[in-house]
């Protein structure tokens, strides 16, 4: 975009004020955000000509710049869930390959895929991606060792005593992280253990909530007895603002700490919409706390969908969205992780599970980067 172009007066009317926007180059990133939140807000521009939202793109597409290359001057990760069996496809392996520094399984690495039946361990998948990263300069973060919706029948439907459960979850900890031992620089030891509904203690459809507490502690223990080098992380969903489910996680969390278990960080998984953007500075807030308690904190899902078919103006919003989550981000040293669930809106878990949204994610199904790639390289160029 040329810095002298100006973009005509908008003349907007909200209830009984108006508002006054004057576009131009240096200004109308943060004033398209306004319009568009006062939309959020209010439900409608009433008195606007038009939309009242520029339909170009918001941010600038002509620097090559790949965000691994930002992101390692930042000394930060950025990466994306991956599946293996897709790496077989060129330009999936090459896009993943050139702009991220960081992966982590979507599934293989998951109790289901590795011990299906008893005592029997398939590490195949989670190696594919191991020697992915391996030949492409990229860390490994590990998930999950133990999340109640990928628990094979065998551990879920098995008449066992608390003190047998509790050992097959040890057993399982131990036998993947002494696998993987010196190759994942973090894993997610816990995943998704609270409930949505208040008080927000233990969910009530896993199968290891009747031992309490107790298997989480244990669970880290076990993982941090065999790799004492690999940083535990607890992760969860919904818990990126001030709420009541991530005021149950700091204090599971504070709980953990005080015990003497070894948890070394906290993901937020960062499933979101720009239906309900902004988080404010509570998001900061919330990150803030976990990190003054001397953890570190990645973002480990991160999706922003819009309704579909997009518009320009759905994806502006959500790369100014991708944009002001990066550079949050990048304003607290502790944040040291940032990644997408998936990376190309080809293989996307988020039209199956949200109807009428979609286009969450960098790149689009043709692997063309997308506004909110550049919204991503713009937070970390500082812009």
């Amino acid at each position: 975009m040329n810095h002298g172009r100006n973009w005509p007066i908008l003349l907007c009317k909200i209830g009984e004020s108006e508002v006054l926007y004057k576009w131009n180059r240096r200004l109308w990133r943060y004033s398209l955000l306004s319009v568009v939140l006062l939309l959020l807000v209010t439900g409608s521009l009433v008195g606007c000509g038009g939309s009242g939202v520029p339909e170009e793109p918001l941010f600038d597409t002509s620097d090559p710049s790949v965000l691994r290359d930002l992101a390692d001057q930042h000394g930060i990760g950025i990466g994306a869930a991956v599946i293996s069996s897709l790496l077989i496809e060129e330009q999936y392996a090459d896009t993943l390959a050139e702009h991220f520094n960081m992966i982590v399984a979507e599934y293989e690495m998951k109790w289901d895929p590795i011990q299906l039946t008893q005592g029997s361990f398939d590490f195949s998948g989670g190696d594919a991606l191991v020697d992915f990263a391996e030949a492409n300069g990229m860390k490994v973060r590990g998930h999950a060792l133990v999340w109640h919706q990928a628990t094979p029948d065998w551990v879920t439907n098995g008449s066992w005593t608390n003190d047998e459960l509790m050992d097959i979850i040890k057993n399982h900890v131990t036998a993947v992280s002494q696998h993987y031992q010196g190759k994942i620089v973090a894993w997610d030891v816990a995943n998704e253990a609270l409930s949505d509904q208040s008080p927000y203690g233990l969910r009530g459809d896993s199968p290891f909530t009747k031992l309490g507490q107790d298997y989480i502690d244990e669970a880290f223990r076990a993982a941090h007895l065999v790799d004492p080098d690999a940083l535990l992380f607890y992760n969860d969903y919904g818990v990126e603002g001030m709420n009541g489910k991530a005021q149950s996680m700091y204090n599971m969390v504070v709980g953990m700490l005080d015990r003497g278990v070894p948890i070394h960080g906290v993901g937020l998984q960062m499933h979101i919409t720009t239906d309900g953007y902004p988080l404010t500075n509570r998001f900061e807030e919330n990150v803030k706390r976990f990190t003054d308690l001397g953890l570190e904190v990645h973002i480990t899902e991160a999706d922003v969908r819009i309704r579909i078919p997009s518009s320009q103006t759905s994806r502006n919003l959500q790369a100014q969205v991708y944009h002001d989550l990066m550079a949050a981000c990048l304003r607290n040293p502790k944040v040291t992780a940032f990644l997408t669930w998936g990376f190309t809106d080809n293989h996307s878990w988020v039209p199956d599970f949200f109807n009428g949204y979609g286009d969450a994610l960098l790149f689009d199904k043709n692997y063309a980067k997308k506004q909110a790639y550049y919204g991503l390289q713009a937070a970390l160029k500082g812009e």
